[in-house]
């Protein structure tokens, strides 16, 4: 008699068992739980371990030493090349390249939705590569481009028309370096932006295009305000 009870709660264990696993592999959590991996190990953990590490004394060598927000103190009270250069720099960046690069995003998907679709698929691909394509490619790219001898592209091209006698050393000089790194900033960040509102662009309904034709609308800048406000 115990042991048909014993065999029952094993089979019964067993389908519990099984459903589990059924209602796992049918979670869509599962689906996302690689990237979640991944992203809490390379991404989460080491901005953890960095803001607790801020609040401790560490030299890589001895163990680190808690001293609370004494380096913040130090960094906004000492460090006068961070209140007034990295600061403003940051800043800087950060309004051009956020809002500028969502606005010129949002111009150039529109004036490419306007074209034939052969066209504007080769000039997606185009668009879009900067976003698909290593750093470190890209970085040796603009590094000969913006190079500080005559051999440097920029300066080749500069020099061949008589705009500057001399090479300029656009990596090095600080007047030249943060409008550099703020354009390649523009350039690298539209990828992603612009093929999101492309594809929201080409999804609008045409009837509302024709409605504001019959309205009164007069030119096509004026559909930026439909694609805009549109619900």
């Amino acid at each position: 008699m115990e042991s048909s009870v014993e065999a029952n709660v094993r089979v019964q264990r067993q389908r519990q068992l099984k459903q589990s696993l059924a209602r796992w592999a049918e979670s869509p959590y599962l689906f996302i739980l690689p990237y979640a991996v991944l992203f809490s190990l390379l991404i989460v953990l080491p901005v953890a371990v960095a803001i607790a590490l801020s609040f401790t004394y560490f030299n890589t060598v001895e163990f680190p030493k808690f001293v609370g927000f004494q380096n913040y103190i130090d960094l906004f009270t000492g460090d006068t090349v961070f209140l007034q250069h990295a600061v403003s720099n940051t800043l800087l960046y950060a309004v051009i390249v956020g809002p500028i690069g969502y606005i010129l995003a949002f111009l150039l998907a529109w004036m490419l939705s306007q074209v034939p679709h052969n066209i504007r698929t080769i000039y997606t691909v185009i668009i879009y590569s900067p976003s698909v394509t290593g750093p470190v490619m890209m970085a040796v790219v603009w590094r000969v481009l913006f190079s500080g001898d005559r051999a440097g592209y920029l300066n080749y091209w500069l020099l061949n028309m008589n705009f500057i006698q001399e090479p300029l050393q656009w990596l090095k000089s600080p007047d030249l370096l943060v409008p550099i790194m703020i354009f390649i900033g523009l350039w690298g960040s539209m990828g992603v932006g612009f093929l999101a509102m492309l594809a929201g662009l080409l999804n609008i309904d045409r009837t509302l295009y024709e409605a504001a034709y019959i309205d009164g609308i007069q030119n096509r800048w004026q559909e930026i305000f439909i694609s805009l406000f549109r619900r």
